[in-house]
């Protein structure tokens, strides 16, 4: 879908691709940022975000930047970071916002086979952790607007980059770019660095499709908490904590929640059937045609990658219970995470989970505030400037619009009112991703590949009528 170019696109054809190829000393430049950036221990606890925001906003003074448009944000112990590119207004339009996260996912570097804080080019590729989440999309746009502002390229609307620091755990910073500080970030829409991307059919092969992100499932915890008078163990009574948390936990394993579908998911589903062997390709090509197919939803359910596509899901995660090996638990507790549907609501999964358990005596408590939010609508004119982008990496390959059954900031500007789409350019095999586990990696021509494409779609989206 999306391969007819619109006439935007064919206007934008003649001027965004031939430049597209990053010169020698661009590129230098951004792979030393991005090899300082992956050297900063930028998870929770460590405080090297700050630092990592400091030295970004010194790479954009350096680059003329005004001091005015580069904003460093302290919020709790970590930082966001806002710089602005300001265009002519020619294009009479709000600003277009590049979101990002500096912060990763910690790693112990006694695990790791490689310092997981050096980046390291080794057998065809680059490792180290956040090589691929979310450095490599954080460096590259930060890269391109350097690139842009030394070739002297004026935009039709502001451009408007907008950092989190700490999107792998509480969000606060997230949060903060689109309330405390809207002023700074407020615009039409929001194109995500940690979401979208192209998939390879194996490693250096060719690429199936690229996916566009436009909807996230609502991230929510619940705990499971329930209660008993306790006692000597040698005194064992019908009445247990731990017991009676285990029945509810084996309701909860045994229940599927009602199949939901929209246009995301069921195009998406479409687009890979065409590409799926077997009768996990059947299935996608029926639960497209009708999401009421029984016998397609159970071989759906059994993948673990497409599961969450077809309803909301809820899995236990962590277990506490009882204060000594010889007395009667008090207490027993079970975490309950859930990735609630778009329109699942959460009061209405919690009644779900209440009713599921059918015990009274066990108490269904959400841990966090959710943020839920609707799929963002597709747009032509990103579309058409993200189609340039593609054709400048793998000419003509399929857009494929989808909905992540995973967390990111997208949430939290569609949840402000700022449609959010994850339109980052990493091409890279199922097999080669070790995001947040150990010795974290991207193919070495992939950081190319993430600079051209953002090269050309941020030039197409700022000048669209060239």
């Amino acid at each position: 879908m999306y391969k007819t170019l619109p006439l935007l696109a064919l206007l934008l054809c003649a001027t965004a691709t031939p430049n597209a190829m990053a010169s020698d000393d661009h590129h230098d430049q951004a792979l030393a940022i991005y090899r300082h950036a992956i050297s900063l221990r930028t998870a929770q606890g460590h405080g090297k975000v700050p630092e990592l925001a400091k030295y970004l906003a010194g790479q954009f003074r350096a680059a003329g930047f005004p001091e005015q448009d580069i904003h460093v944000l302290p919020v709790g112990e970590t930082a966001a970071l806002v710089v602005r590119y300001r265009g002519d207004g020619s294009a009479g339009k709000k600003p277009v916002s590049i979101s990002a996260h500096m912060d990763v996912v910690d790693a112990l570097p006694e695990d790791w086979e490689r310092d997981p804080f050096t980046l390291t080019k080794e057998n065809g590729y680059y490792y180290g952790r956040g090589t691929a989440d979310n450095k490599l999309g954080l460096v590259a746009t930060s890269a391109i607007f350097l690139r842009l502002k030394a070739e002297g390229f004026v935009p039709a609307r502001d451009l408007i980059l907008a950092f989190s620091g700490d999107e792998e755990t509480d969000m606060a910073s997230t949060k903060a770019l689109v309330g405390q500080y809207r002023e700074l970030t407020d615009s039409e829409y929001s194109l995500n660095a940690d979401m979208g991307g192209g998939s390879l059919a194996a490693p250096g092969g060719a690429p199936v499709s690229y996916d566009i992100q436009a909807a996230e499932k609502t991230y929510i915890t619940y705990e499971l908490r329930v209660t008993s008078p306790g006692g000597h163990s040698s005194r064992p009574t019908q009445k247990n904590a731990i017991y009676d948390l285990a029945g509810a936990l084996v309701k909860l394993q045994d229940y599927d929640f009602p199949v939901r579908q929209n246009d995301l998911t069921r195009q998406y589903f479409a687009a890979q059937a065409r590409r799926t062997p077997g009768e996990l390709g059947a299935a996608m090509a029926a639960f497209a045609d009708n999401p009421g197919d029984a016998d397609a939803v159970a071989t759906l359910r059994t993948n673990p990658a497409y599961t969450g596509l077809v309803s909301t899901t809820c899995v236990a995660t962590m277990l506490d219970a009882g204060h000594a090996e010889n007395a009667l638990p008090q207490t027993a507790m079970a975490v309950v995470n859930c990735r609630l549907f778009p329109g699942e609501g959460v009061e209405a999964t919690a009644a779900t989970l209440a009713r599921v358990i059918d015990n009274p005596e066990i108490a269904v408590v959400q841990r966090d505030e959710a943020t839920e939010t609707d799929a963002s609508p597709l747009r032509e004119d990103l579309l058409a400037a993200l189609r340039l982008a593609v054709d400048a990496n793998y000419p003509g390959l399929e857009i494929v619009p989808y909905m992540s059954t995973g967390g990111s900031d997208g949430m939290h500007f569609r949840a402000a009112g700022i449609p959010s789409y994850g339109v980052d350019g990493l091409y890279m095999w199922s097999g080669d991703n070790y995001n947040h586990g150990l010795n974290e990696r991207i193919p070495v021509d992939a950081f190319d590949k993430e600079l051209r494409h953002w090269y050309v779609l941020l030039k197409a989206i700022g000048r669209p009528q060239d």
